[in-house]
C-alpha cells in the first residue's frame, strides 16, 4: 500500500504540468491554483487572515472535482479549455510504462540545483525556455519532490495498486475521451491491449486486469499520508470543539480500513477522545495506553507527559479526583523536567480551574503551594503564557483573572479591564475559540449589574456570530444560559424549544448531555414549582440530586430550588437548618459572593414567612451592605425589599413605600418577573399600611388603596408570566379583602371565586 501517492495526488501532478506548461492563461491562474494549493496545505487551514471564504475540498478528490475545477477556463491553445488538456494528460498515461515516464519527466517541472546547472552548462545543454519552472522549495515544487521519490521508493506490487487504481479513478472520463478520440475504446487504459487487440475476455488480461474488476481500484485510493492527516485533523477538531467523531467519519474510516490502508497508531488516540466523550471509561483507558505505548516505543521519554496529562484530564472526568490530582502533579514534574514550558503552563492552568470547581479535593495541592493564592497563581500563568506565545492560555488567564475578581466582591472596573485585554488579544491574535468565554463573562456582569437585555444580548451575538467556530461546551452553556433568562421572563415554551434545538450530535457526549439534562431539569423544576405542583416537584428534585452537579453555578440552582419546595411546602424549620448547611458550605469553599448573598435575602425570607420578620433585619442589611459594595444590584434590589418588608412590620410603611420606589425602575430593568412582583406585593403592603394610618373616608386614605389595587394588578400580571398559582391566589386574596374594605362586596365574591378557580387550577396540575 502506498504511503504517498494516490490517483487524485496523479491528477494533481497532470494538472500542475499543465501549469508550468504555460497553457493556463492569466485569468485562469489564480482559480486553478486555489484548487491545487487548497489540496496540498493541511487540512485544518481555515479562517483566513484576510476574511476570505476558505476553499471547500473533499478529502479525497474525485474525477469530478477536476472536471468543475477547470472546465469553465479557457486555455492558452483556442477552443480549448483547461480540462481537455488535462484530460488529454491523463489519458496519455496509458501503460505502466507510461507511468513511469510521467514521474521520470517531473524533474523538467523543477529548477535545476546548482551542481545540476553547472553540469548542463559544461555539456552545452541550454536551460528549457518554453515552460515556467517551480522552486524547489515552493508549495508545489516540494510536493512535485516529495511524488517523484514516493514513486521511486514504491515496490513492484505497490506500483502495480497504484497503477490499476488510476486505472479505476479515470474510467469516468471514457466516454469524454471518446468525442474527442474516435480510436479510444474500453481498453484505451492500456495502449500494449489496445495495440495487441486484447479484450477483457482474453486469459492475458483476466491475468493482469482480473482483480480490477471485483475491487473496483478501490485498494490504492486512499494512502497513509491521507490518513494520518485526516486523523490529525479528526484530533484537532476533537480536541478544539470537545464534539464526537461523527458517524460519517467513523464509517469512512471503516471503508478505509477495508481498503487495506495501513492505519496508524494515531487511530488509537481518536477512539480514545471518542470514547471519553461517549462516557466508555473502559474502552477510553485502555485506547489511552495503546497510544501511548506505541507513542512511548518509538520516541522515549519525550511524550510521557502528554500521557499523564490525558491520563489526568480522563480521571478527572469520570469523577477520580485523587488519581486525577496525583498524575497531573506527576505530569507538572515531568514537563519540569524535560523543559516543556506548553505542557506546564497548561498543566498549571488546568490544576488552578479544577481547584475553583472541586475546591475540597486541592488540601495536599494548596498544603504544598505549588500554585501559591489564587491571585499569585494567575500572574504567574499570565507572565508564563506571554513569554510562551501561548495566546490562548493568556487569554483564558485574563479572563480567569477577572472571573476571581467577581467571585471575590472585587472591582468591577478590574474585571471589565480584564476581559477587555482578553477581547483585544482574541482579536489581534485571532484567538477565536475563547471568544465563547470572552461573551459568556462579559454577559454574566451585565446580568450582575441587572442589565438583563445586554446579558441576554451578549448571548445571542455569540450564538449567531461565533457558535460554529467556537467549542461545544461554550455554545451548550450559552442556551442554558439564555433558556434562564427567558425563563425568568416567563417564556417557558421558548425556552424549552431552545432546550430542545440542541444539536443532537453535541448531546452524543455524555458530559454535555448530563449538563443539558440538568440544565433542562432546573428548567421543568423551575416551572412545576410555579405552577404548585409540588409532587411534581419532588420528583423532578430527587432527579436532580440523583447526581452530582456538572459545575458549582448547576449546584447552587437546584440548591436555591430546594430550598423555595421546602418554603412552599411551609417546612420552614428544615428550610432554615438546610440552608445555613449551604452557607456553611459556601463560606467553606470560599464561592462566589453573589450566592452567599442571595442566601442571606433567602434566609430573611425564610424569617417573615416563620412570622418573625424582625430577626432578619440584621440579616437583610447585611445582605444589602455587601451587595452594594460588590455591585450586585439584582441581589441589592432583592435585599432592600427584603429591608422594606422588616419596615412593614415595624409600621414603617412610608419609608419602605419610598424605599421601594426607589428601586423599581431598576427591579424592571433586570427583567425578573418573581423579583418585580415581590417588590410590587411589599408596595402593595406599604400603600395599605398607609391608607390604614389615614382618617376614613378621607382622599388620602382612597388614594392610597387606589394604588394598592392598581400595584396589585401589576403584580398579578407578573406572578402570571411566571404562572406562580400561590402568588396569584396571595394578589388575588389582597384585592377581594380590599374590595370588602371599601363595601363592594360583589367584586369581593368576583375576586374571590377567582382565588378558588386558582386553587382548583393548582390541584387539578397535581
Amino acid at each position: 500500500m502506498s504511503r504517498y501517492l494516490t490517483p487524485s495526488k496523479v491528477g494533481l501532478l497532470a494538472l500542475i504540468s499543465l501549469y508550468t506548461g504555460s497553457v493556463v492563461p492569466t485569468a485562469s491562474t489564480i482559480p486553478i491554483l486555489s484548487f491545487i494549493v487548497s489540496h496540498l496545505l493541511p487540512l485544518n487551514v481555515s479562517n483566513p487572515a484576510d476574511g476570505s471564504k476558505p476553499v471547500d475540498r473533499n478529502f479525497v478528490i474525485s474525477i469530478d472535482d477536476f472536471q468543475n475545477a477547470t472546465i469553465t477556463h479557457a486555455s492558452g491553445i483556442p477552443g480549448r479549455t483547461v480540462w481537455d488538456l488535462l484530460l488529454k494528460k491523463l489519458w496519455e498515461i496509458n501503460s505502466f510504462d507510461a507511468l513511469h515516464v510521467f514521474f521520470d519527466n517531473l524533474s523538467s517541472l523543477l529548477i535545476k540545483s546548482r551542481e545540476e546547472q553547472q553540469k548542463n552548462a559544461e555539456n552545452g545543454i541550454s536551460p528549457a525556455m518554453d515552460r515556467m519552472l517551480l522552486s524547489r522549495t515552493s508549495p508545489l515544487g516540494t510536493f512535485v519532490r516529495r511524488a517523484q521519490l514516493e514513486f521511486v521508493r514504491l515496490q513492484l506490487n505497490d506500483t502495480m495498486v497504484l497503477w490499476k487504481s488510476f486505472i479505476a479513478y479515470r474510467e469516468p472520463t471514457l466516454s469524454m475521451w471518446k468525442k474527442r478520440n474516435a480510436a479510444a475504446g474500453k481498453t484505451s487504459f492500456d495502449v500494449n491491449l489496445q495495440g495487441s487487440g486484447l479484450s477483457w475476455e482474453d486469459g492475458l488480461t483476466e491475468v493482469v486486469y482480473g482483480d480490477l474488476q471485483e475491487s473496483g481500484g478501490q485498494e490504492g485510493s486512499v494512502s497513509t499520508d491521507d490518513v494520518e492527516k485526516l486523523l490529525e485533523f479528526q484530533v484537532d477538531e476533537m480536541q478544539k470543539m470537545g464534539n464526537r467523531l461523527p458517524q460519517e467519519m467513523k464509517e469512512q474510516f471503516r471503508t478505509m480500513v477495508r481498503t487495506g490502508v495501513t492505519v496508524p497508531s494515531l487511530s488509537h488516540y481518536v477512539k480514545f477522545l471518542d470514547s471519553w466523550k461517549a462516557g466508555d471509561y473502559p474502552s477510553s483507558f485502555d485506547n489511552l495506553h495503546r497510544y501511548f505505548d506505541y507513542t512511548m516505543h518509538n520516541r522515549d521519554r519525550t511524550f510521557y507527559q502528554y500521557a499523564l496529562l490525558n491520563l489526568s484530564i480522563l480521571q478527572a472526568d469520570f469523577g477520580c479526583y485523587s488519581e486525577a490530582i496525583a498524575a497531573m502533579q506527576e505530569t507538572i514534574s515531568t514537563a519540569r523536567e524535560n523543559k516543556d514550558m506548553g505542557c506546564l503552563n497548561f498543566s498549571l492552568s488546568w490544576l488552578y480551574h479544577f481547584g475553583k470547581a472541586h475546591p475540597g479535593e486541592m488540601g495536599e495541592v494548596g498544603k504544598s503551594g505549588m500554585l501559591g493564592t489564587e491571585k499569585e497563581g494567575l500572574a504567574f500563568l499570565k507572565a508564563k503564557a506571554k513569554e510562551a506565545g501561548m495566546w490562548s492560555l493568556l487569554s483564558t488567564s485574563l479572563l480567569s483573572e477577572a472571573k476571581l475578581a467577581l467571585t471575590n466582591g472585587d472591582s468591577v472596573a478590574l474585571a471589565f479591564e480584564n476581559i477587555v485585554k482578553a477581547s483585544h488579544l482574541n482579536i489581534t491574535k485571532n484567538v477565536t475559540p475563547a471568544i465563547g468565554a470572552q461573551m459568556a463573562m462579559q454577559s454574566s456582569i451585565f446580568g450582575r449589574l441587572g442589565v438583563t437585555q445586554l446579558a441576554w444580548s451578549y448571548g445571542e451575538i455569540f450564538l449567531q456570530c461565533y457558535a460554529s467556530q467556537s467549542p461545544v461546551e461554550d455554545v451548550l452553556r450559552c442556551i442554558c444560559r439564555s433558556s434562564e433568562l427567558l425563563v425568568r421572563r416567563g417564556r417557558y415554551d421558548e425556552a424549552m424549544s431552545k432546550m430542545e434545538d440542541v444539536d443532537p450530535e453535541t448531546l452524543r457526549t455524555l458530559k454535555f448531555y448530563q449538563y443539558w439534562a440538568m440544565s433542562f431539569g432546573i428548567l421543568k423544576l423551575r416551572r412545576a414549582l410555579h405552577r404548585d405542583n409540588l409532587v411534581a416537584a419532588d420528583h423532578f428534585l430527587a432527579q436532580l440530586r440523583a447526581a452530582p452537579a456538572p459545575d458549582s453555578e448547576v449546584a447552587f440552582s437546584i440548591s436555591l430550588l430546594h430550598l423555595d419546595l421546602l418554603i412552599r411546602q411551609e417546612s420552614y424549620s428544615e428550610a432554615l437548618r438546610t440552608l445555613e448547611e449551604y452557607h456553611a458550605k459556601l463560606e467553606e469553599e470560599n464561592s462566589d459572593i453573589a450566592q452567599r448573598v442571595k442566601l442571606l435575602t433567602l434566609k430573611a425570607r425564610i424569617l417573615d414567612k416563620c412570622g418573625r420578620p424582625q430577626k432578619g433585619f440584621s440579616v437583610a442589611i447585611r445582605a444589602a451592605t455587601i451587595a452594594h459594595r460588590t455591585k450586585l444590584l439584582p441581589a441589592l434590589w432583592d435585599a432592600v425589599g427584603a429591608v422594606s418588608n422588616v419596615l412593614i412590620s415595624l409600621k414603617e410603611f412610608g419609608a419602605a413605600g419610598q424605599m421601594l420606589d426607589s428601586i423599581m425602575p431598576q427591579v424592571l430593568e433586570c427583567e425578573d418577573c418573581d423579583l418585580a412582583a415581590r417588590m410590587y406585593s411589599l408596595l402593595v403592603d406599604s400603600e395599605m399600611g398607609q391608607a390604614g394610618q389615614a382618617k376614613p373616608e378621607t382622599p388620602k386614605r382612597k388614594e392610597h388603596l387606589t394604588k394598592a389595587l392598581g400595584f396589585i394588578d401589576r403584580a398579578f400580571t407578573e406572578y402570571s408570566r411566571i404562572e406562580d398559582i400561590q402568588g396569584q391566589c396571595e394578589m388575588m386574596a389582597k384585592k377581594a379583602t380590599i374590595m370588602h374594605l371599601v363595601g363592594d362586596l360583589v367584586l369581593a365574591n368576583d375576586y374571590a371565586a377567582k382565588y378558588l378557580d386558582l386553587k382548583r387550577e393548582a390541584a387539578s396540575n397535581e
